[in-house]
C-alpha cells in the first residue's frame, strides 16, 4: 500500500476515537529508517475553551497506541512489518499547517532556511504570522523580516528557558 494511503487509513481509523477522548491528530509519518519501517502518530490535546493549551501525557499515548494497534491488526492495511510509535509533537513542535502560524503568533520560533537571507541561514525570532506565503518574524532589533515560506526548510516553536 502506498505511503499516503497508509497515513490516510491510520488517520481515518483514529478520527472518531481521538475526538471522543479530547485529542486531535497532529501528524502521521510512515518512514523507512535503515531496515525498519515506522508508523509515527503524533497526537495533541484540544485547547481549553479559554485558549490555554493542554498537553499530552504518557497515558494518552498509551491509550491511542493500544486502540490503533488493535484497529490496524483488524484492518491489516500495511503489508510489511513496521513499528508503531505514538507520541506528542513536543514543546518544540513544527509548524505544519497555516493555522499554526495564527495559533502561535507572538511565540518565538526556530527557523532553518534552505539558503541564507542576509547571510543568515538559522534564526530564532518572534513569529508575527503568515500571509500570502510569506512568514513574518520580528527580529532582535524589533524590525520585521519577511521570509518566503518555500525558503524555510524547518520552522518549529523555540524552547526558551
Amino acid at each position: 500500500m502506498a505511503k499516503k494511503k497508509i497515513k490516510d487509513t491510520a488517520a481515518e481509523l483514529l478520527s472518531d476515537f481521538l475526538a471522543e477522548h479530547g485529542l486531535s491528530l497532529f501528524n502521521i509519518e510512515y518512514v523507512k529508517e535503515g531496515k525498519e519501517r515506522y508508523l509515527r502518530v503524533y497526537i495533541d490535546k484540544q485547547d481549553n475553551a479559554d485558549g490555554s493549551e493542554n498537553y499530552v501525557g504518557i497515558e494518552d499515548c498509551e491509550l491511542v497506541s493500544r486502540y490503533l494497534s488493535d484497529r490496524l491488526d483488524e484492518e491489516d492495511p500495511i503489508e510489511s512489518n513496521y513499528i508503531l510509535e505514538v507520541s506528542s509533537p513536543g514543546l518544540d513542535r513544527p509548524l505544519l499547517k497555516d493555522e499554526d502560524y495564527v495559533k502561535y503568533a507572538g511565540r518565538f520560533v526556530d527557523i532553518n532556511l534552505y539558503k541564507p537571507i542576509g547571510g543568515i541561514k538559522q534564526m530564532c525570532a518572534e513569529l508575527v504570522g503568515l500571509a500570502d506565503g510569506i512568514v513574518s518574524v520580528k527580529n532582535e532589533s524589533g524590525g520585521i523580516t519577511e521570509i518566503p515560506q518555500e525558503q524555510i526548510s524547518k520552522i518549529k516553536l523555540a524552547v526558551i528557558v
